[in-house]
């Protein structure tokens, strides 16, 4: 297995890891939130913003994640593919093109005036 297909099976690894966490993590603020409110008590609401703030945090990883994975392929493409490409434009006729090509040189200056 090569090192990129590594880092590719990884990635998918902790990515699914972390939506198992995410999802079990919406099913206990569901339970905490029922608990809350019939006990009424301040540490079920505390807990509770806990089991949020978490869940928050799971999904900052994720997006960790994709932005880690993104940069790592970046980094694999060759190197052709990140230099700029540069086009040069000819701008006259057709007739002054194929002379250009046949290595007649055509400069023609245009009068001041």
């Amino acid at each position: 297995m090569s090192t990129l297909q590594k880092v590719d099976q990884d990635y998918e690894d902790v990515r699914k890891q972390l939506f198992d966490l995410a999802e079990q993590g919406d099913e206990a603020i569901e339970l905490m939130l029922d608990l809350a409110r019939e006990s009424e008590h301040p540490r079920a609401f505390e807990v509770l913003g806990q089991l949020i703030k978490n869940n928050a945090e799971i999904g900052e990883k994720i997006l960790k994640l994709h932005k880690s994975k993104k940069e790592v392929d970046k980094e694999d493409l060759p190197a052709i593919s990140r230099d700029p490409t540069n086009n040069n434009v000819f701008i006259g006729s057709t007739a002054e093109l194929q002379k250009m090509l046949r290595d007649e040189v055509v400069i023609e200056q245009e009068p001041d005036g």
